[in-house]
């Protein structure tokens, strides 16, 4: 495993406890004004703060996991870890999603009153502020360290806010007009679906890593174009890539000349890896096979 490897599995559980502490701040700031402030919305909001513990110790298990270097019993390294905790935390956006919707659903078919106070909507402010600072900070460091998992966890962050914005609004609303109390339901259940979306993308993505599947037919194209253009390469084929835990591996065969000498084709096949590092990101291991021409 390569130094930035091991610093990039560093930032990432850093990032990841940076949001463990917010959330611990915020699930009490929102119960308390939740209860002052005659909020059952932001009471709920809390709530849904309290799963984001548990895909904060789903992502930290798949960074301190999934970062390990190959050994006797894994050939290939310990990347699918990480995948399969970006799953995870896709499938509990999903059911945060459906709880979220299924309680503003239940609200407005049983016109539930209630009659917020200014604190609750500060402390709605408050939570959209922090939230959505921790997206950013924690999209930024799991791009840079290409950890789907933390940048599945950052969409975690976005998708509180979320729930905190339907808070704001119904909260507000029924501060300028008692009447819009029902308003705070409503907004609940149009979040939850951009959650549930969110979720979904997730949940997507990992299980096409998953199952093998083949990036975008752009990023083959790219490939290919950035092979041919190697001097001495005379033709490419049987391309295939994969991607895990966000990162393409790739393998591939090149024709050269038949009498070219081994050393020769050798340093060609390095120039085809130093073209493909150099012109892509998230480039893993390349495996390249030389073929002679005809």
């Amino acid at each position: 495993m390569s130094h930035a490897e091991i610093d990039g599995g560093r930032e990432g559980r850093k990032v990841t406890w940076v949001g463990v502490l917010a959330n611990a701040v915020l699930i009490v700031m929102k119960f308390i004004a939740g209860v002052m402030g005659n909020s059952q919305a932001l009471i709920a909001d809390a709530v849904h703060s309290v799963s984001d513990f548990f895909t904060d110790a789903v992502v930290l298990v798949g960074l301190r996991f999934g970062r390990k270097p190959p050994d006797a019993d894994h050939h290939f390294g310990h990347a699918r870890i990480e995948t399969m905790a970006s799953a995870v935390v896709g499938i509990s956006l999903i059911g945060v999603a459906f709880y979220l919707g299924y309680r503003a659903a239940h609200n407005v078919y049983m016109h539930v009153e209630n009659h917020p106070t200014w604190l609750a909507l500060a402390g709605a402010a408050l939570s959209i502020a922090v939230k959505e600072a921790l997206y950013e900070y924690t999209v930024i460091v799991g791009k840079r360290i290409k950890s789907q998992a933390v940048i599945a966890n950052a969409w975690h962050h976005r998708s509180d806010a979320f729930s905190s914005v339907a808070v704001f609004i119904g909260v507000g609303g029924a501060l300028i007009k008692p009447g819009w109390h029902i308003l705070d339901s409503y907004a609940a259940l149009l979040i939850s679906f951009f959650i549930a979306k969110v979720g979904a993308d997730i949940l997507w993505g990992a299980l096409r890593e998953m199952a093998d599947t083949a990036p975008r037919q752009e990023i083959l194209d790219k490939i290919g174009v950035c092979v041919r253009d190697v001097s001495g390469i005379q033709e490419m084929h049987d391309l295939k890539v994969r991607s895990i835990g966000g990162i393409y591996y790739i393998q591939l065969h090149i024709v050269v000349d038949r009498n070219m000498s081994v050393a020769q084709s050798h340093q060609i096949l390095n120039e085809a890896r130093e073209c493909l590092h150099r012109n892509m990101n998230n480039i893993g291991e390349i495996i390249v096979h030389v073929d002679p021409s005809e």
